[in-house]
């Protein structure tokens, strides 16, 4: 599907993000927040901020794939980071950019909330997203 990503000169810029993305498509895709659970509900990397990013990506992948979707159709996402801090952001940052194989997160409108806690114990990372298809 086209993707039209848009950064005014006015507003910041950052590769990995885009301050607004126009789609295209019949059909838009959902995905509740993701984290580092496997499918026995076993959470993955128990205080790692990297280990934990890395698997909820995975899991949006998974959860795209099944919808017909991949990583590139998403157009919007939130990402959920526990007790964010200066540290924490270079551990997500850098699990952001290579968690997918090697391969970046895609740009899309993103935007990251600092969080008290997530809804499991232990949990670190939690992102949702938003996909246009077709």
């Amino acid at each position: 599907m086209p993707r039209q990503h848009i950064n005014p000169d006015t507003l910041m810029k950052m590769s990995s993000y885009s301050q607004v993305v126009v789609a295209s498509g019949s059909r838009t895709v959902y995905v509740a927040g993701q984290g580092a659970f496997d499918s026995e509900m076993r959470l993955i990397g128990a205080g790692d901020y990297y280990a934990q990013t890395v698997k909820a990506l995975q899991n949006l992948a998974t959860a795209l794939e099944a919808a017909g979707a991949q990583l590139s159709d998403v157009v919007s996402s939130v990402m959920y980071v526990k007790d964010l801090n200066p540290a924490v952001l270079e551990q997500f940052s850098r699990a952001v950019s290579e968690a997918l194989d090697g391969k970046p997160f895609p740009p899309n409108a993103s935007t990251m909330v600092g969080v008290q806690a997530l809804g499991f114990p232990d949990m670190l990372v939690e992102i949702s997203a938003v996909a246009v298809i077709d």
